[in-house]
């Protein structure tokens, strides 16, 4: 049996559709930066991949202090618990129409193969690449600043990123079809409400 739950706040919901768009636009702006598609032009690409790479950070540091005063934090707590059977079930079991072996919950919105990877994205590679993009913004000052690094390497680091940000994204917005219908997952990021196994 279903129950309907709301499992996502305004400021969640706010926070996802904000961070996905910024960071589809930098993506845009940043291949048009590297001359791979032409949509704004140079000069005017490089002014809004900037623009939007200061927004994601101010969003980012919103976002950390939302977390921890509310304790939301908690859901992005990797763990191992059934973590080798939820990996069988995206490789394998969805395939074969299993059922998933975890089950949301308002104390825990993401199993725990969602939690890593999250944690992953938030602890390592947007760090590394909001980090490799200041870097890359504020190359005339690294000699005042007594940095000895190489442009090229923080260019194609950020460059690097860009990608690992893109199978992410593709990824993630694949797994939003896998819900009881094709849009069910992404309707309850847009209401914030849910249907959920009345155990779960």
């Amino acid at each position: 049996m279903k129950t309907k739950v709301l499992l996502y706040t305004r400021f969640e919901r706010f926070w996802h559709w904000f961070q996905a768009f910024l960071i589809i636009f930098l993506l845009v702006t940043g291949f048009e930066v590297h001359g791979t598609v032409k949509i704004f032009g140079y000069g005017a690409a490089c002014y809004w991949h900037n623009l939007a790479g200061l927004t994601l950070l101010i969003l980012t540091v919103f976002a950390i202090f939302w977390h921890l005063t509310t304790g939301e934090w908690k859901h992005y707590q990797p763990c191992s618990d059934k973590l080798k059977e939820i990996g069988a079930y995206y490789c394998v079991g969805i395939m074969r129409g299993e059922s998933h072996p975890f089950h949301k919950s308002q104390e825990r919105k993401l199993n725990p193969l969602q939690a890593l990877s999250y944690f992953v994205l938030k602890i390592v590679l947007l760090p590394l690449q909001l980090v490799s993009g200041l870097l890359y913004y504020l190359y005339n000052d690294w000699l005042s600043w007594g940095l000895t690094m190489r442009l090229d390497g923080v260019a194609m680091l950020h460059t690097v990123m860009a990608f690992v940000m893109l199978l992410f994204l593709l990824v993630h917005v694949y797994l939003t079809t896998t819900g009881g219908t094709l849009i069910s997952y992404m309707m309850s990021m847009i209401t914030g409400w849910e249907e959920l196994d009345e155990e779960g």
